[in-house]
């Protein structure tokens, strides 16, 4: 369980307390509360498994969300004037999951880039739009490179009924291209502002935005 601020292991009348969410980089602090549910799925299947408590425990403080162990799963990147993120969270409940982070983070504008997937119902394409608008300050919408049997348009439609239903005024861009909305995000980002990268080819994306972190270093 997840109790004072601590990943708890109930046995019987004992508590073992396995470690301080804080500490736990997947986490980030205990503000992404569906990577503590993970955790507590995680620890549970380890100490079941006979797996020491302090194994356990230097796991958790060792697991580090990033390109390289969880590539799509909330890769943050800091530069000097904004922040990005990059995840693959392709439907409502994924994006309300990540709102609750990206609602916690102390940025001057949340610029979301989203897509809709083509083979999904038409209230599941307006309610990502609506989740969308509840989340950012502005919005770029972007296509997946397989559309599932859909036009572009229709997806567009039924992303901007959503959004429009929750903030007629919301400040939307359509980019069809995931790498030119990138781009664009990039080209327009205000100081302190923070980007959440709804990606469709994570690899890609993450090239992206590491070629531009590496010319911010002065590496290239």
């Amino acid at each position: 369980v997840y109790e004072n601020g601590y990943v708890t292991i109930l046995k019987g009348t004992w508590k073992i307390r396995v470690e301080k969410v804080t500490n736990i980089p997947l986490t980030f602090s205990g503000m992404a509360e569906f990577n503590i549910a993970n955790a507590l799925a995680a620890v549970l299947a380890a100490y079941v498994q006979d797996f020491k408590t302090e194994d356990i425990r230097q796991a958790l403080q060792t697991f580090v969300p990033s390109p390289g162990l969880t590539p799509g799963r909330m890769n943050m990147f800091h530069f000097r004037n904004y922040s990005v993120m990059i995840d693959y969270a392709h439907n409502t409940h994924g994006l309300l999951a990540i709102g609750k982070f990206v609602r916690s983070v102390n940025a001057s504008v949340k610029v979301g880039i989203i897509a809709g997937v083509g083979d999904r119902r038409d209230e599941d394409l307006t309610s990502l739009g609506e989740a969308a608008a509840g989340i950012f300050d502005e919005i770029i919408i972007r296509q997946d490179k397989n559309l599932r049997g859909r036009t572009e348009q229709e997806i567009i439609d039924l992303l901007m009924k959503g959004i429009q239903t929750v903030d007629a005024d919301k400040k939307v861009t359509v980019i069809k291209r995931e790498s030119e909305a990138i781009d664009y995000a990039f080209a327009h980002a205000l100081k302190d502002s923070f980007i959440v990268i709804i990606s469709d080819v994570v690899p890609d994306a993450l090239e992206q935005v590491k070629q531009y972190k590496a010319k911010e270093d002065g590496m290239v």
